[in-house]
């Protein structure tokens, strides 16, 4: 039975995006067909802490940094953040864990996905050892101390100088990794874009999650209320500011549903530049929302690599209107599953939504063809299929 460790900053139950959802689905996946499987993990804990979660031996590194950051913990003081950044730029502390771990152990493989907290000091560990290693991006992590490469209210076109200073031993380090898995073309793309991996075996492997139809409460006719949902973070990035402007300006029967959580200050703001059409909904199980919203906005002003909310939303026949930025190309494809917006075209937005509003017959092609357009992405043993043979080939 071969004996894979897999690495990622988080794990249930600390969930800060849809990476934490693919990664556990990946952990208990392999578990399932047969593989040893161990996980290690960042915790709030001083030290190292073993657990069973589902039958799988985890392992939770107390963060040797300023802060642990996860959720609330994060530190809203500038300097402080700069300096957390620059030790994981390279920890030399936290890659004391792998040597542990490794020891206790022995793994004859290891699957590495976000390493923020670790930082990419366990990739000389693991080589030290002779252990094979996978590297699976999920974002831009490893060119950018925030992982979005977006600052200052846009995306950067290129590294700013503190990433660059941040980042400068990242390009050579990541020739130590075996292979290299990106969720996304874009990602591999913007990797191969700065030089990283040149000599890396490298495989597009898309995201999945078995996604079960939701039933609408109400299917639209174009006489109800016209439901349009946004549900994520909220976050500058993702477009909330442009989303709320647009649909101000809109004269129609419509609601704005807005889902998920984001920094206190940044919520206040947003709820300040809201109409009376406009909802706050806070945390939302996603299946309810879905039933409850007959387009999703993803409009995203930063390079989202794979966000899984355009293709839970196609799953559930539901008509996206997204930015043509990042990974988001590949799951929504314009005039057959949803409709793609430029952000650096201000009014594309309230022309989508619109232009969804007044085309009941468009509305209704891109509901019936969403399903069948994310197949892709629905299916986790294929995912997992792909995932083995680069395992059973290593």
């Amino acid at each position: 039975m071969k004996k894979i460790l897999l690495i990622n900053t988080l794990y249930y139950p600390y969930i800060g995006g849809g990476a934490e959802i693919i990664f556990q689905q990946q952990v208990e996946g392999l578990k399932k067909r047969g593989y040893d499987v161990a996980v290690l993990t960042t915790g709030k804990n001083e030290n190292l802490i073993k657990e069973y979660i589902n039958g799988i031996k985890i392992y939770r590194a107390g963060i040797k940094n300023f802060y642990w950051h996860y959720g609330n913990n994060k530190s809203n003081n500038k300097l402080i953040k700069l300096l957390w950044h620059l030790r994981d730029s390279y920890n030399i502390e936290m890659k004391k864990y792998i040597n542990v771990i490794i020891d206790m152990e022995n793994p004859d493989l290891i699957i590495c996905h976000n390493l923020a907290g670790f930082s990419i000091s366990i990739w000389d560990e693991i080589k030290k050892r002779n252990v094979k290693v996978i590297q699976v991006l999920h974002d831009l992590y490893l060119l950018c101390a925030n992982s979005t490469m977006f600052r200052k209210e846009h995306t950067c076109k290129k590294q700013c100088t503190i990433c660059r200073t941040l980042r400068r031993i990242h390009k050579y380090k990541s020739e130590k990794v075996d292979v290299l898995v990106g969720v996304s073309k874009f990602v591999i793309q913007k990797m191969s874009n700065y030089n990283y991996f040149t000599t890396v075996r490298k495989h597009i492997i898309y995201n999945a999650q078995n996604i079960n139809y939701v039933d609408k409460v109400k299917i639209w006719d174009g006489k109800d209320i016209f439901k349009i949902g946004y549900i994520g973070s909220l976050t500058q990035s993702k477009g909330l500011e442009w989303l709320i402007t647009q649909f101000n300006k809109l004269n129609i029967n419509a609601k704005l549903l807005i889902a998920g959580k984001g920094e206190l200050n940044y919520e206040k703001y947003l709820k300040q530049l809201s109409n009376d059409k406009i909802e706050f909904l806070g945390y939302t199980d996603s299946s309810e929302f879905y039933k409850n919203v007959h387009i999703i906005c993803l409009p995203s002003i930063c390079e989202d690599n794979l966000p899984g909310v355009a293709y839970e939303a196609s799953a559930n026949n539901i008509p996206v209107i997204a930015s043509m930025r990042g990974g988001i190309p590949e799951i929504i494809i314009d005039m057959v599953n949803g409709l793609l917006i430029d952000p650096e075209q201000e009014d594309s937005l309230g022309k989508a939504i619109l232009k969804l509003y007044n085309d009941k017959k468009l509305f209704k092609k891109l509901s019936q063809q969403g399903r069948n357009s994310v197949e892709t992405f629905l299916n986790v043993d294929k995912m997992l299929d792909k995932y083995e043979s680069i395992i059973e080939n290593l």
